[in-house]
């Protein structure tokens, strides 16, 4: 399996201007004019290409992100006010509760523990991350 941060000489933390910055000096360095002679630098060149365009790409990056577990970071915390996403096949959707403890880690994802209260009744209720918004916004 590549490693696009690896190709590019970056850490998985790297900003997108770190990763063109990266690039560009790898792509001087390697591009086919500067190195004719030298079937490793078109090799080398078609592997930095292939890592920028996808480590460059927002929804590309996230892609090839998640199964590594790279840059997963909780989106909301204990005590968050969430809304249950209308397109959550739960009898929670479109219902607004509160995370109940710190989100767990999942391979992929992270996953809440989500407590809703209506009058004197509170019922408790597991969601996977795209299944929340924020419910202040």
């Amino acid at each position: 399996m590549k490693n696009y941060y690896v190709a590019l000489r970056i850490e998985p933390t790297a900003s997108q201007k770190e990763i063109t910055k990266a690039y560009r000096k790898l792509a001087f360095q390697y591009h086919p004019d500067r190195n004719q002679a030298n079937p490793l630098a078109t090799y080398k060149m078609r592997e930095i290409n292939e890592a920028y365009a996808v480590l460059s790409d927002q929804s590309k990056r996230k892609e090839y992100d998640l199964p590594r577990g790279y840059n997963l970071v909780p989106k909301f915390k204990k005590g968050s006010k969430v809304k249950v996403n209308s397109h959550s096949k739960t009898m929670y959707y479109d219902h607004e509760g509160v995370v109940d403890k710190e989100p767990v880690k999942g391979t992929f994802r992270f996953w809440y523990d989500v407590k809703f209260v209506s009058g004197n009744i509170s019922n408790m209720g597991r969601f996977a991350e795209e299944e929340l918004s924020d419910a202040m916004g």
